[in-house]
């Protein structure tokens, strides 16, 4: 496999933009496609602000900003995407939708194009079997916000090979993030252990054992943490958390991964965190 130079990404939402932001500022050229031009050009505003906020504070100069916006294509055409040696899916997490746009991409792409799928929950070998490339197919997790976070999952399906893995592997060092290499299985490893404890946070909060803000102080003085875990629930948003918690549930049938009942209820009544104005916390 040779040097990835050009990457294609599917999606040009949060985690779009920011992995194309990443390999834009790192020298890789980026061709991000999305469905409709206002999605694309609103993807290339965020880099271009999120650019702007970096020279403000000094850690980048305007001329690198001009280099990587140079580096920086938007399109709605799949077409555009036959010249990357890496196509990253990272479209909304739902696997239906994914396995739209991957046989899509499967159908279209040079035989010898590397895919990857940024996805947080969702099985790689599955995904890899809905390909004619399973073997160079690999899953890439980032964490939001990629240009912040310096942390990437590398997932690798039954069917991915070490060349696929090394190629990938070497890309994410090159984006200047830490790799860390995981067997398939449904949470792979961080949220595998992060969300089962935001779950039994909301356990604790619902057997009146502490306040919010106490067991969210209490994790943070604690255990070092920078946000407590129902805060940090509020952020990624509830209605997100249970999701996950369901997967879990589904997939391990092991009743340790069942959701919390004050989660759920919190869910239903539209509570959601943040994005709601109202979750553990009000916002």
């Amino acid at each position: 496999m040779s040097e990835i130079l050009t990457v294609g990404i599917v999606g040009a939402g949060t985690m779009g933009n920011g992995i194309a932001q990443a390999c834009a500022v790192s020298g890789i050229q980026v061709v991000m496609v999305d469905i409709s031009e206002t999605a694309v050009q609103k993807g290339i505003a965020t880099v271009a602000g999120s650019l702007d906020r970096l020279i403000k504070k000094d850690k980048m100069t305007a001329a690198d900003k001009d280099a990587a916006m140079a580096r920086l294509r938007g399109s709605t055409s799949y077409d555009d995407l036959k010249g990357a040696q890496l196509v990253i899916e990272a479209a909304t997490e739902n696997l239906e939708l994914k396995i739209k746009i991957l046989r899509q991409l499967d159908g279209l792409l040079p035989a010898d194009t590397l895919v990857a799928t940024n996805t947080s929950s969702i099985g790689i070998t599955q995904l890899a079997a809905v390909t004619q490339r399973a073997d160079r197919f690999i899953g890439m997790h980032f964490f939001n916000p990629v240009p912040m976070m310096a942390l990437v999952e590398i997932i690798r399906g039954l069917q991915t090979s070490d060349s696929t893995h090394a190629a990938v592997h070497a890309l994410a060092l090159k984006l200047g993030k830490t790799p860390i290499t995981v067997k398939n299985a449904p949470g792979f490893v961080v949220n595998r252990i992060l969300v089962p404890m935001i779950n039994e946070a909301f356990f604790v909060l619902a057997e009146g054992l502490a306040s919010a803000e106490d067991i969210d102080n209490g994790m943070k003085l604690g255990c070092n943490h920078p946000i407590g875990p129902l805060a940090l629930a509020d952020l990624v948003g509830l209605d997100v958390c249970l999701a996950v918690m369901n997967v879990y549930f589904a997939e391990f049938n092991d009743s340790k991964y069942r959701p919390c009942p004050l989660l759920k209820e919190m869910v239903a009544a539209g509570y959601l965190g943040r994005k709601t104005g109202r979750g553990v916390y009000r916002y």
